[in-house]
C-alpha cells in the first residue's frame, strides 16, 4: 500500500514531464492540406514517369522474345485525394488513373527476326498510400512509415511490323506479364519518393539553428504530430538559448497555446515562453547593456544632468568639463506578458551616470534604478517573426484611438506604456530624481529603442519548409499566446527544393544504375 501511495504522489510530475506545455505551436487545417494536395500530385506526377520497369524475355515454343526500353510516356491522374487520418497519418488515393507505356520488342521466331516499338496503355489504376508522421531523435517531422497498394484493372497494347499478328497471339501473355511488373513499380518508387525525397524536403526545416552571434533557437518537436479529421498540430519547443551556454534550458511555466481557428490554411501560435525565452537568453548573454558617452548623450540631456548633479559636478573641479558617460544595465531578465488587448515587455535596469576625466578613473554622479514597460508589435516579414519594442503611449479601446495610430491587421494591438525611475540611495534623491523622468524616457524613446530594435530587426525564422511562404497573415492576441494566422502560397516547387539538397552520385554509381541497352545481335535472344 505504502508503494501505491508513493506512485500516486508521483503521477502528477510523471504528467507534467510527459506533456511539457510548447512554445510555438503550428496547426496545419484542410484547406492547407488542399495546397500541399496539388503541388503533391504534381510530384507524384513526376515521379511515375521516372519508374523504372525490368526487361521482360523469355520463349514460347520456337519463340523468343525481348521487352526492353519501356518509358511513361503519359499520365492522366483525374481523380486524386489526400485526408488527415487520426493519429498520425496521412492518406493519398490516387483512382481510376491511366498511365501510357512506349516499349521496345525484339522477336525471333526461326529465321525471322522483327524489331520495333509497342504503345500500351494501363487504364484503372488505383493507389492507396498511408504516410505515418513522427518525429526522430532530433526532435525533427519525418515520414516514418508508409503503405502502399497499387493495382491495375485493364492493360491494351498495340503492335506495328512485319510480325504484328504473331504480338497480337502472343499480346495476353506480354501485356499480362506489362501490367504485373508495371504495378509492382509503383509502390517502391512512392515509398522512395516519400521516405527519401520528402524527408530531405522536411529536413530544411530549422530544427535547432542560430539567430544571431548571441542566442539561438530551439525548434524540436516535443512529441508525434496529432491529427484529426480536419487539423494536423505540431508542439515545438520554442525556446532560445544563449550560445555561450548551449545546453542550459529554462522551464517552462507559461500558458499552453490553444488555437481554435480553422478559416485560414495555417496558424502558428506562441506563447509568454516564446519570447521569455528569448530575453532570458540575451540576459544570459550578457549584450543587455547599453554606453552612450561624449557626444552620444544628446545635447539638451546633458544640460540638464550637470544641472541636476551641479553641486557635485563643482566639487570635482578641475573635471568640470570632463565627458557624461550614461551606462544602461538591465538587472533582471525582461518578462512579456500578452494580452488581448496587447503585448508588453517589462523590463528592470540601472542607470549610471558618471564623469569621465581623461587619465582618471571615472566619477560616478549617480545610480538609479529604471522600471518600464514597452509595448511589442508583433509582426511577420517573409517567414521572420519579428518584435518592435516602443516606449510611446498607443492605446485601443471601445471608444475608438487615443495617444496613437489603430493596430495594423498583421500586427498585435499595442499597450499602454510605464516608466519612471528612482535612487538606489534614498527616497530624497529620488525626489530629485523626479525632474529627469521626462528626459530619460526621451532618451529611452529615440536612442536607446532604435539600437534595440536594430539588433532584433533580423526577426527568428518560423518552422516552415524551403519554397513555402506565407501570405495574408493576421497577428492575434490572446490570454497568455498570440497565434499569427496565414494562408501558404509555394514559391519553389518540391522537385526545385528536393533537386538541390539531393546528393550528387558518385560515376560508379551513376553508370551502375542505368538500365542496359537492348542487343540487336539475334544470337543474344
Amino acid at each position: 500500500m505504502a508503494a501505491v501511495g508513493c506512485l500516486l504522489l508521483l503521477l502528477p510530475s510523471l504528467v507534467t514531464a510527459s506533456h511539457s506545455p510548447p512554445g510555438c505551436k503550428i496547426r496545419i487545417t484542410s484547406k492547407g492540406l488542399d495546397l500541399v494536395k496539388q503541388e503533391g500530385l504534381r510530384f507524384v506526377e513526376q515521379e511515375l514517369q521516372n519508374i523504372t520497369v525490368s526487361d521482360l524475355h523469355g520463349s514460347e515454343g520456337q519463340f523468343q522474345y525481348n521487352i526492353s526500353q519501356v518509358k511513361v510516356t503519359d499520365l492522366q491522374l483525374a481523380f486524386s485525394d489526400l485526408n488527415f487520418q487520426p493519429q498520425q497519418h496521412l492518406v493519398f488515393n490516387i483512382s481510376n488513373a491511366s498511365i501510357s507505356l512506349r516499349f521496345r520488342r525484339q522477336l525471333l521466331y526461326w529465321f525471322f527476326y522483327d524489331i520495333g516499338s509497342i504503345n500500351a496503355s494501363a487504364d484503372g489504376v488505383h493507389i492507396y498510400t498511408v504516410l505515418q508522421l513522427a518525429k526522430d531523435e532530433a526532435g525533427r517531422l519525418k515520414i516514418s512509415n508508409m503503405t502502399c497498394n497499387a493495382s491495375i484493372a485493364r492493360m491494351h497494347a498495340g503492335f506495328s511490323g512485319t510480325l504484328r499478328k504473331v504480338y497480337e497471339f502472343l499480346s495476353t501473355f506480354i501485356v499480362t506479364g506489362m501490367r504485373f511488373l508495371l504495378s509492382q513499380q509503383i509502390c517502391p518508387s512512392l515509398e522512395h519518393a516519400s521516405l527519401v525525397l520528402l524527408n530531405s524536403l522536411l529536413d530544411t526545416v530549422p530544427v535547432r539553428n542560430y539567430v544571431d552571434e548571441h542566442i539561438g533557437i530551439d525548434y524540436s518537436l516535443l512529441r508525434d504530430p496529432s491529427i484529426t479529421t480536419d487539423t494536423l498540430e505540431l508542439d515545438f519547443k520554442g525556446m532560445f538559448f544563449p550560445r555561450v551556454r548551449e545546453d542550459q534550458e529554462l522551464e517552462n511555466h507559461a500558458v499552453e497555446p490553444l488555437i481554435k481557428e480553422t478559416e485560414r490554411m495555417v496558424y502558428v501560435a506562441f506563447s509568454e515562453y516564446f519570447f521569455d525565452s528569448a530575453m532570458h537568453s540575451y540576459f544570459q548573454a550578457g549584450v543587455l547593456t547599453i554606453e552612450l558617452q561624449g557626444e552620444k548623450v544628446p545635447k539638451d540631456l546633458e544640460v540638464l544632468l550637470r544641472a541636476t548633479f551641479f553641486g557635485t559636478i563643482f566639487m570635482l573641479s578641475p573635471s568640470v568639463d570632463a565627458p557624461l558617460r550614461l551606462v544602461l544595465q538591465v538587472s533582471a531578465p525582461p518578462r512579456c506578458t500578452i494580452k488581448p488587448l496587447g503585448t508588453s515587455v517589462s523590463v528592470s535596469a540601472f542607470l549610471n551616470i558618471s564623469l569621465v576625466p581623461p587619465d582618471r578613473p571615472p566619477v560616478q554622479l549617480s545610480s538609479m534604478a529604471m522600471e518600464t514597460k514597452l509595448s511589442a508589435k508583433v509582426f511577420l516579414q517573409g517567414k521572420a517573426l519579428r518584435v518592435q519594442l516602443d516606449l510611446r503611449r498607443y492605446g485601443w479601446g471601445p471608444m475608438g484611438v487615443w495617444g496613437g495610430s489603430p493596430p495594423h491587421p498583421t500586427h498585435s494591438c499595442l499597450l499602454l506604456c510605464r516608466f519612471r525611475i528612482y535612487s538606489k540611495q534614498s527616497a530624497l534623491e529620488s525626489l530629485a530624481l523626479f525632474s529627469l523622468q521626462a528626459p530619460l524616457k526621451t532618451l529611452l524613446q529615440l536612442t536607446i529603442m532604435p539600437i534595440i530594435n536594430e539588433r532584433t530587426k533580423k526577426g527568428v525564422q518560423i518552422p516552415l519548409p524551403e519554397g513555402m511562404d506565407f501570405t495574408r497573415e493576421v497577428v492575434t492576441n490572446h490570454a497568455g499566446f498570440l497565434t499569427v494566422g496565414a494562408d501558404l502560397r509555394f514559391s519553389k516547387g518540391l522537385r526545385e527544393v528536393i533537386e538541390k539538397y539531393r546528393p550528387v552520385p558518385t560515376a560508379a554509381a551513376y553508370s551502375s544504375s542505368q538500365p542496359a541497352e537492348p542487343s540487336l545481335d539475334p544470337s543474344s535472344l
